[in-house]
Protein backbone atom coordinates (compact mmCIF):
# COMPACT_ATOMS: atom_id res chain seq x y z
CA UNK A 1 0.00 0.00 0.00
CA UNK A 2 0.86 3.67 0.02
CA UNK A 3 2.60 5.45 2.89
CA UNK A 4 2.02 8.88 4.42
CA UNK A 5 5.14 10.94 5.21
CA UNK A 6 4.70 12.97 8.39
CA UNK A 7 6.66 16.13 9.12
CA UNK A 8 6.41 17.46 12.66
CA UNK A 9 8.44 19.23 15.32
CA UNK A 10 7.67 18.42 18.96
CA UNK A 11 8.99 20.37 21.95
CA UNK A 12 8.50 19.08 25.48
CA UNK A 13 7.83 22.04 27.74
CA UNK A 14 6.48 19.89 30.57
CA UNK A 15 8.28 18.16 33.40
CA UNK A 16 7.28 14.68 32.21
CA UNK A 17 8.54 12.21 29.64
CA UNK A 18 6.34 12.32 26.54
CA UNK A 19 5.97 10.06 23.49
CA UNK A 20 4.88 11.39 20.05
CA UNK A 21 2.55 9.14 18.07
CA UNK A 22 0.56 9.15 14.83
CA UNK A 23 -2.40 7.02 13.80
CA UNK A 24 -5.08 6.52 11.16
CA UNK A 25 -8.63 6.21 12.50
CA UNK A 26 -11.61 4.74 10.66
CA UNK A 27 -15.12 5.96 11.49
CA UNK A 28 -18.12 3.95 10.26
CA UNK A 29 -21.54 5.61 10.43
CA UNK A 30 -24.79 3.72 9.75
CA UNK A 31 -28.01 5.64 9.02
CA UNK A 32 -31.41 3.93 9.08
CA UNK A 33 -34.94 5.03 10.11
CA UNK A 34 -33.69 8.33 11.46
CA UNK A 35 -31.19 6.62 13.79
CA UNK A 36 -27.41 6.77 13.63
CA UNK A 37 -24.83 4.28 14.84
CA UNK A 38 -21.11 5.05 14.80
CA UNK A 39 -18.03 2.83 15.22
CA UNK A 40 -14.50 4.22 15.49
CA UNK A 41 -11.31 2.16 15.40
CA UNK A 42 -7.58 2.60 14.84
CA UNK A 43 -6.29 0.87 11.68
CA UNK A 44 -2.61 1.92 11.70
CA UNK A 45 -0.21 3.71 14.01
CA UNK A 46 3.42 4.67 14.45
CA UNK A 47 5.34 6.05 17.43
CA UNK A 48 8.48 8.07 17.90
CA UNK A 49 11.19 8.20 20.54
CA UNK A 50 10.71 9.39 24.09
CA UNK A 51 11.27 13.11 24.55
CA UNK A 52 12.68 14.25 27.86
CA UNK A 53 11.69 17.48 29.59
CA UNK A 54 13.05 20.54 27.79
CA UNK A 55 14.05 18.53 24.68
CA UNK A 56 12.74 18.56 21.11
CA UNK A 57 12.26 15.99 18.38
CA UNK A 58 11.70 16.38 14.65
CA UNK A 59 9.95 14.05 12.22
CA UNK A 60 11.36 14.54 8.74
CA UNK A 61 9.04 12.40 6.65
CA UNK A 62 8.32 9.64 9.17
CA UNK A 63 6.27 7.10 7.23
CA UNK A 64 2.90 5.72 8.26
CA UNK A 65 1.89 2.83 6.01
CA UNK A 66 -1.76 2.60 4.97
CA UNK A 67 -3.13 -0.92 5.53
CA UNK A 68 -5.46 -2.70 3.06
CA UNK A 69 -8.78 -1.13 4.09
CA UNK A 70 -11.98 -0.23 2.28
CA UNK A 71 -12.00 3.13 0.48
CA UNK A 72 -13.76 6.18 1.84
CA UNK A 73 -17.55 6.25 1.35
CA UNK A 74 -18.77 9.85 1.57
CA UNK A 75 -21.83 10.14 -0.72
CA UNK A 76 -24.06 7.30 0.50
CA UNK A 77 -27.29 7.94 2.41
CA UNK A 78 -27.19 4.79 4.56
CA UNK A 79 -23.49 4.26 5.32
CA UNK A 80 -20.42 6.46 5.60
CA UNK A 81 -16.79 5.39 5.95
CA UNK A 82 -14.44 8.20 6.90
CA UNK A 83 -10.75 8.30 7.79
CA UNK A 84 -8.63 10.76 9.71
CA UNK A 85 -4.92 11.22 10.39
CA UNK A 86 -4.08 12.09 13.98
CA UNK A 87 -0.74 13.25 15.38
CA UNK A 88 -0.81 13.31 19.16
CA UNK A 89 1.41 13.39 22.23
CA UNK A 90 1.05 10.80 24.95
CA UNK A 91 1.60 12.44 28.34
CA UNK A 92 1.44 10.10 31.37
CA UNK A 93 -1.23 11.22 33.82
CA UNK A 94 -2.54 14.00 31.56
CA UNK A 95 -4.81 14.49 28.58
CA UNK A 96 -3.41 13.80 25.12
CA UNK A 97 -2.50 16.67 22.85
CA UNK A 98 -3.93 15.77 19.41
CA UNK A 99 -4.11 17.27 15.96
CA UNK A 100 -6.59 15.41 13.72
CA UNK A 101 -6.96 15.97 9.97
CA UNK A 102 -9.44 14.40 7.54
CA UNK A 103 -8.06 11.73 5.21
CA UNK A 104 -9.57 10.35 2.00
CA UNK A 105 -8.56 6.83 0.92
CA UNK A 106 -9.33 5.75 -2.63
CA UNK A 107 -8.67 2.81 -4.93
CA UNK A 108 -6.35 4.65 -7.36
CA UNK A 109 -2.89 5.53 -5.99
CA UNK A 110 -1.60 9.08 -6.09
CA UNK A 111 1.22 8.08 -8.45
CA UNK A 112 -0.04 8.24 -12.04
CA UNK A 113 -0.19 5.18 -14.24
CA UNK A 114 2.28 6.66 -16.74
CA UNK A 115 4.98 7.26 -14.14
CA UNK A 116 4.38 3.89 -12.52
CA UNK A 117 4.55 2.08 -15.86
CA UNK A 118 7.74 3.93 -16.76
CA UNK A 119 9.31 2.99 -13.43
CA UNK A 120 8.33 -0.65 -13.94
CA UNK A 121 9.73 -0.58 -17.49
CA UNK A 122 13.01 0.92 -16.35
CA UNK A 123 13.28 -1.59 -13.53
CA UNK A 124 12.59 -4.46 -15.96
CA UNK A 125 15.23 -3.17 -18.37
CA UNK A 126 17.75 -2.97 -15.52
CA UNK A 127 16.92 -6.51 -14.42
CA UNK A 128 17.31 -7.88 -17.96
CA UNK A 129 20.51 -5.96 -18.77
CA UNK A 130 22.68 -8.73 -17.33
CA UNK A 131 21.57 -11.06 -20.14
CA UNK A 132 23.47 -9.01 -22.70
CA UNK A 133 26.62 -9.32 -20.62
CA UNK A 134 26.47 -13.05 -19.97
CA UNK A 135 25.09 -14.49 -23.22
CA UNK A 136 27.42 -14.20 -26.28
CA UNK A 137 25.98 -13.79 -29.76
CA UNK A 138 27.75 -16.88 -31.18
CA UNK A 139 28.47 -19.63 -28.64
CA UNK A 140 31.89 -21.21 -28.86
CA UNK A 141 32.25 -24.77 -30.15
CA UNK A 142 33.30 -27.45 -27.66
CA UNK A 143 37.00 -28.40 -27.67
CA UNK A 144 38.25 -31.34 -29.71
CA UNK A 145 38.61 -34.60 -27.80
CA UNK A 146 42.11 -35.19 -29.19
CA UNK A 147 43.22 -31.79 -27.88
CA UNK A 148 42.02 -32.56 -24.36
CA UNK A 149 43.03 -36.26 -24.02
CA UNK A 150 46.35 -37.41 -25.42
CA UNK A 151 46.99 -40.88 -26.83
CA UNK A 152 49.19 -41.74 -23.85
CA UNK A 153 46.42 -40.93 -21.35
CA UNK A 154 43.88 -42.80 -23.46
CA UNK A 155 46.01 -45.98 -23.59
CA UNK A 156 46.72 -45.71 -19.87
CA UNK A 157 43.03 -45.64 -18.82
CA UNK A 158 41.58 -48.01 -21.45
CA UNK A 159 42.17 -51.71 -20.57
CA UNK A 160 43.62 -54.05 -23.18
CA UNK A 161 41.00 -56.37 -24.68
CA UNK A 162 41.78 -59.54 -26.69
CA UNK A 163 41.38 -59.18 -30.46
CA UNK A 164 37.94 -60.12 -31.79
CA UNK A 165 37.44 -63.62 -33.11
CA UNK A 166 37.00 -63.85 -36.86
CA UNK A 167 34.05 -66.19 -37.43
CA UNK A 168 34.72 -66.54 -41.17
CA UNK A 169 38.24 -67.86 -40.55
CA UNK A 170 36.88 -70.58 -38.24
CA UNK A 171 34.05 -71.54 -40.61
CA UNK A 172 36.35 -71.42 -43.67
CA UNK A 173 33.68 -69.58 -45.61
CA UNK A 174 31.58 -66.43 -45.29
CA UNK A 175 28.82 -66.48 -42.67
CA UNK A 176 26.36 -65.24 -45.28
CA UNK A 177 26.70 -68.54 -47.17
CA UNK A 178 25.32 -70.51 -44.22
CA UNK A 179 22.37 -68.16 -44.00
CA UNK A 180 21.56 -68.60 -47.71
CA UNK A 181 21.78 -72.40 -47.44
CA UNK A 182 18.86 -72.66 -44.99
CA UNK A 183 16.91 -69.68 -46.27
CA UNK A 184 14.25 -71.39 -48.46
CA UNK A 185 14.03 -74.84 -46.85
CA UNK A 186 10.60 -75.89 -45.48
CA UNK A 187 10.19 -76.51 -41.78
CA UNK A 188 10.60 -80.13 -40.58
CA UNK A 189 7.51 -82.37 -40.56
CA UNK A 190 5.77 -83.05 -37.31
CA UNK A 191 5.48 -86.74 -36.37
CA UNK A 192 3.41 -88.27 -33.62
CA UNK A 193 6.04 -90.99 -33.20
CA UNK A 194 9.02 -89.79 -31.32
CA UNK A 195 12.10 -90.67 -33.39
CA UNK A 196 14.13 -90.78 -30.20
CA UNK A 197 11.95 -92.48 -27.58
CA UNK A 198 13.12 -92.57 -24.00
CA UNK A 199 14.02 -95.85 -22.37
CA UNK A 200 10.81 -97.32 -20.90
CA UNK A 201 10.93 -100.32 -18.60
CA UNK A 202 8.84 -103.32 -19.61
CA UNK A 203 5.72 -103.86 -17.53
CA UNK A 204 5.32 -107.48 -16.44
CA UNK A 205 1.74 -108.71 -15.89
CA UNK A 206 1.01 -109.71 -12.30
CA UNK A 207 -1.85 -112.01 -11.31
CA UNK A 208 -3.68 -111.87 -8.00
CA UNK A 209 -5.73 -114.67 -6.42
CA UNK A 210 -8.49 -113.77 -3.93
Amino acid sequence: GEAIPIYAEIENCSSRLIVPKAAIFQTQTYLASGKTKTFRQMVANVRGNHIASGSTDTWNGKTLKIPPVSPSILDCCIIRVEYSLAVYIHIPGAKKLMIEMPLVIGTIPCIGFSSRNSSITSQFSMDMSWLALTMPEHPEAPPNYADVVSEEEFSRHVPAYPPPIDCEEQLCCPVFAYIQEFRFQPPPLYSEIDPHPADVEEVQPVSFML
